[in-house]
């Protein structure tokens, strides 16, 4: 059973068991509400200090996160657990439903709303429900994403260069526990607003990721959100059993590092993008990566992109089309994990 809660300050996250909430929050221009999911699991073997929160659907055309944390939200036993999960499937509901990045109630990209406004639009008082009445009630942070119709990543986990070296090097191991070819340390310096960079500020263990791309379900990105969850509940005791590899005959996972805006680098001008290498690719520096093509003259030769650092492809725009201005590629420096743990 699903209550609908009205004022938020009504959800005991205390209460033993599992229960499903939609979270009303009140549209600024019609009389109405966006239901925003969110699930709250005590264990009843006990607490424990390490609650975890969960997000999918951050950006609403992102789609592995919101099913992985939406089975969790069904599969999870509170009397095979200890301690407390919150799961929130749906982040911005309003976007999960029109299929798009930014919410279209007011426009606002919900991954730049941080830490809200409780009097604000409808984006900054749900991300103000979260910073205010989620984030007090965990200590460990998961925000599941993938590339949408923009950028193309390997699947992998990530987080940014955080200066307690105790929180990195925790934060580092999370980050493995979803057993992802990459793990990507990213500037966190890109924009400002970000769910993670929030959690990171409350000296929270905070782990971001991308699943997938192109609008669509990726499979092995749903496999690694879920069983990675899982590997989290594990590691931190609120569920028995021994940690999986997901990829038990693959090599560990690879640390890479894009964490100076330099690395990301912008489409030089409009055209149609042909790219040859693949993400998770080493590239020389100088390599060609890909050619834009100008068919207002097709007979024109065309405009040839080529590394401007060697490293490991660590982003690629996903989209044919790119736009003058977009980031068109990223090339990560690999990190030996000693620099982290």
């Amino acid at each position: 059973m699903t209550e609908l809660i009205h004022n938020p300050a009504e959800i005991d996250f205390e209460r033993p068991g599992k229960h499903h909430y939609q979270v009303a929050f009140h549209l600024d221009g019609t009389w109405g509400y966006s239901l925003v999911p969110l699930t709250v699991i005590n264990g009843l073997r006990g607490p424990n200090a390490n609650g975890i929160i969960c997000f999918g659907g951050t950006h609403g055309n992102e789609y592995e996160g919101q099913l992985a944390v939406k089975r969790l939200c069904a599969d999870l036993d509170p009397a095979q657990m200890s301690g407390r999960v919150i799961l929130m499937p749906q982040l911005s509901e309003s976007a999960c439903i029109a299929n798009s990045r930014t919410s279209p109630l007011d426009g606002v990209n919900m991954n730049r709303a941080f830490p809200g406004n409780a009097r604000g639009t409808i984006s900054y008082r749900i991300s103000n429900f979260v910073k205010t009445r989620v984030f007090p009630h965990g200590r460990v942070v998961i925000d599941l994403h993938s590339g949408g119709k923009e950028g193309a990543f390997p699947i992998c986990t990530s987080f940014h260069p955080i200066p307690d070296k105790a929180q990195q090097s925790e934060t580092a191991r999370v980050a493995r526990l979803f057993d992802p070819p990459i793990i990507l340390i990213y500037a966190s310096t890109m924009a400002s607003g970000l769910l993670t960079d929030e959690a990171e500020a409350e000296g929270k263990i905070t782990v971001g990721s991308e699943l997938g791309g192109g609008e669509t379900t990726d499979r092995e990105g749903v496999r690694t959100g879920y069983e990675g969850l899982l590997n989290v509940m594990k590691h931190y005791g609120l569920l028995d059993g021994d940690i999986v590899r997901l990829r038990p005959d693959g090599p560990e996972p690879r640390l890479v590092r894009a964490d100076q805006l330099h690395y990301y680098v912008p489409c030089p001008r409009d055209g149609v993008w042909e790219p040859v290498v693949d993400r998770g690719e080493w590239v020389d520096k100088d390599q060609l990566i890909g050619r834009l093509h100008d068919f207002s003259d097709h007979a024109s030769a065309p405009y040839e992109i080529r590394a401007r650092r060697p490293g490991w492809i660590a982003m690629m725009h996903l989209s044919a089309r790119p736009v003058k201005g977009q980031t068109l590629y990223v090339v990560a420096d690999e990190v030996p994990w000693t620099e982290v743990l």
